[in-house]
């Protein structure tokens, strides 16, 4: 039997504990072993739960405890869930979390501690929700040279933009609707500022190269400023609007960024609505995967992190380095300044003044001064949206 701690009883934590009671008896097949939850720890009471013995307020009466070997950490955040996972993993016991923050933030010192113990910090979960993404990129497509990552991983935001989409709804009263239907928080910024994405991507990233791409350097536009008229011109290019979080490697050198993008109608991504998620995955072998699934949601991602407890259990006594990255490579990482894109653009000029500045461009039928521009470097763009002025909006072009 491999006893279990869940820290954390909300939304995900709960979800852990009714997955690993109700399907017990497929859990000890797939594994061989039985699991069983010995704490949870919450610093509320649960005085109505069927087993409120289990509940403790204490994390070092569950470091302290030998039989103890496993932990699920579902409660959020990088500052009492850090010091939590840190200690367990100082006393030997393997974790597996959600947590995009602190894996994000602090992955390559848990790394570290992990490998030293020998023991296992498993995160499937913080990426995709229930969407298989880490597993696949690490292993089935490890005979690849990854080329590129692109992502919609925020349901919050792409239910918005479907919205304003498929129903020509502003961009707040499709917020209003999400929050209205549990779809986004009250405070909605991580979500809207592409924070949330940031922090998936930076992890995705990290993975396929083996070097920690720092989330707080990842460049970071979220869907706030994305009016109805950009939504409309996209549809006459025959495009979708999707904020995409994206890693690249051209030329040895990788860039990684959050944005807006028009994404054309013959690529996968497209057709993503609503609250799902899909994450397309460029090898240098197998081409184009995509991953694609509700990328949040209780059981979802309650899901993921029993399958990475499972995974533990059936390697007891492992550190799996495929699943780490190591510390910053500085002279991985491309200056996103240099990167090449195209972009959409509406702004307040004639043809004549903006042919004059960005010489090539394609303007779009029905849509006023609109027009998609040539691939250029990020600083050539900035330098000539500044020279013409009366800038409107600007959404990078999917390639």
């Amino acid at each position: 039997m491999t006893k279990m701690a869940i820290m954390g009883y909300g939304v995900v934590g709960s979800g852990v504990y009714d997955i690993v009671t109700k399907n017990a008896d497929t859990i000890t097949d797939k594994t061989g072993d039985e699991l069983k939850v010995k704490y949870i720890l919450d610093i509320r009471d649960f005085d109505d739960h069927p087993e409120k013995h289990l509940f403790v307020k204490d994390a070092d009466i569950i470091a302290a405890d030998d039989e103890v070997t496993l932990v699920a950490e579902a409660m959020g955040g990088a500052t009492f869930a850090y010091e939590f996972t840190k200690k367990m993993l100082l006393v030997g016991k393997s974790v597996v979390t959600s947590n995009k923050e602190l894996v994000s933030k602090k992955g390559t010192e848990l790394f570290r501690i992990a490998k030293e113990k020998n023991v296992s910090y498993m995160f499937e979960a913080s990426v995709g929700g229930g969407i298989p993404i880490i597993r696949p990129l690490v292993n089935c497509l490890a005979a690849n040279r990854i080329q590129g990552i692109y992502g919609i991983m925020n349901g919050t935001t792409n239910y918005i933009l479907t919205k304003m989409f498929k129903e020509n709804q502003s961009f707040d009263v499709a917020l209003s609707d999400a929050k209205r239907l549990g779809y986004a928080e009250q405070d909605p910024t991580a979500d809207v500022e592409g924070f949330d994405t940031m922090r998936k991507i930076s992890i995705l990233t990290s993975l396929a190269t083996g070097w920690k791409a720092e989330c707080d350097k990842i460049p970071t536009e979220g869907i706030t400023k994305i009016s109805a008229e950009d939504v409309a011109c996209a549809e006459k290019l025959g495009c979708s609007v999707k904020l995409i979080g994206y890693s690249k490697i051209v030329n040895g050198k990788v860039t990684a960024r959050v944005c807006p993008m028009l994404i054309p109608s013959d690529c996968p991504l497209y057709g993503v609505e609503d609250v799902f998620n899909a994450i397309l995955v460029k090898g240098d072998m197998v081409g184009d995967v995509m991953m694609y699934g509700r990328g949040a949601g209780k059981e979802a991602t309650a899901s993921a992190i029993v399958g990475d407890l499972m995974d533990v259990v059936r390697h007891k006594g492992v550190f799996d380095k495929n699943f780490s990255w190591d510390e910053e490579a500085e002279n991985g990482f491309a200056d996103s300044s240099d990167e090449l894109n195209a972009f959409f653009v509406r702004c307040e000029k004639t043809k004549a003044e903006i042919e004059k500045v960005f010489n090539n461009v394609k303007f779009v039928n029905g849509c006023d001064n609109a027009f998609v521009t040539e691939e250029m470097t990020e600083k050539e763009f900035e330098v000539k949206t500044a020279s013409l002025g009366g800038i409107l909006s600007k959404i990078r072009v999917y390639k």
